[in-house]
């Protein structure tokens, strides 16, 4: 008898067996990231200052291979190793930065992590981002609230722009522009806000507007693996995203605006009033 090959399902998942699933591709990595921590590794350079090093390459092939293993027939979109997944096409694909803050972890600062989401028809479903040195592991899923450590998490109540904490950062890209772009809406913040930080890791920066603790975060040319799990965790959490703009975004955005949504308002027109041309698309290479 002849024996046909089934069709890939088309049916989502269970949230439950992508949660697991996540989490355990996220545990492994996790554990690639922290023994390179003792250890001289192997750096490279994407561009004049954008560094991609073996853990970074070592933690994508783990989170890709054990996904793989329950999800045969899904997609990716992964930092290192762009676009892949089976010939005919998905209609579920994962969205994976294996290491957010590689500069970061190359000079042992501490401000890294893991991010990992799912969407299914170019929808966010799910998203992780675990910091493992802190062992803070944020995540939601559509329509289910977000979490710390299984702990629900909400934004922060500040609506008054000069008691709020903000965060951005700055594109590896603008370094070789004549001008830094993002520099004169850094000054317009800085005038009237209580501060601003700069992590390095604009998914750890996202998860912090979801738990409170910043108010507000906005940064330029950003790419999807970037944002997509954060994104996810902020508007479960009770938060706002926005395009430069006050848009909807989306992963192509060139600004992502990430804030309490009291404040969100305030950060537009400010941005606006900066007067910055907000970039090009990222590049999804």
């Amino acid at each position: 008898m002849t024996v046909f090959p089934q069709p890939p399902s088309r049916s989502i998942p269970p949230i439950d067996q992508i949660r697991s699933t996540a989490r355990y591709a996220a545990e492994a990595a996790s554990k690639i990231l922290l023994e390179g921590l003792s250890r001289k590794i192997d750096v490279g350079y994407k561009g004049r200052i954008d560094l991609v090093t073996e853990i970074d390459l070592a933690s994508e092939k783990v989170i890709i291979d054990t996904i793989s293993r329950k999800f045969h027939d899904h997609a990716f979109l992964a930092e290192e190793s762009g676009t892949r997944g089976p010939s005919e096409g998905s209609p579920f694909r994962w969205i994976i930065d294996p290491l957010d803050g590689t500069t970061n972890y190359a000079h042992r600062y501490p401000s890294f992590c893991i991010s990992i989401a799912f969407e299914s028809t170019g929808e966010m479903m799910y998203g992780l981002v675990y910091d493992p040195l802190r062992n803070m592991q944020f995540e939601a899923a559509s329509g289910k609230g977000a979490t710390l450590n299984d702990l629900p998490i909400s934004v922060s109540d500040e609506s008054l722009p000069q008691r709020s904490l903000l965060a951005t950062g700055f594109s590896y890209i603008h370094a070789d522009t004549p001008r830094l772009l993002n520099m004169a809406t850094f000054e317009v913040f800085s005038r009237e806000v209580q501060g601003i930080r700069r992590s390095g890791s604009a998914a750890i920066d996202l998860c912090h507007v979801a738990m409170g603790v910043l108010d507000g975060f906005w940064e330029r040319r950003l790419s999807p693996w970037d944002t997509a799990a954060g994104i996810l965790i902020v508007r479960e959490a009770g938060g706002r995203i926005s395009d430069g703009s006050g848009g909807p975004f989306h992963l192509e955005a060139p600004l992502v605006v990430a804030t309490n949504g009291l404040i969100h308002d305030w950060m537009i027109e400010k941005i606006r009033q900066a007067g910055e041309d907000p970039g090009q698309k990222p590049e999804l290479q």
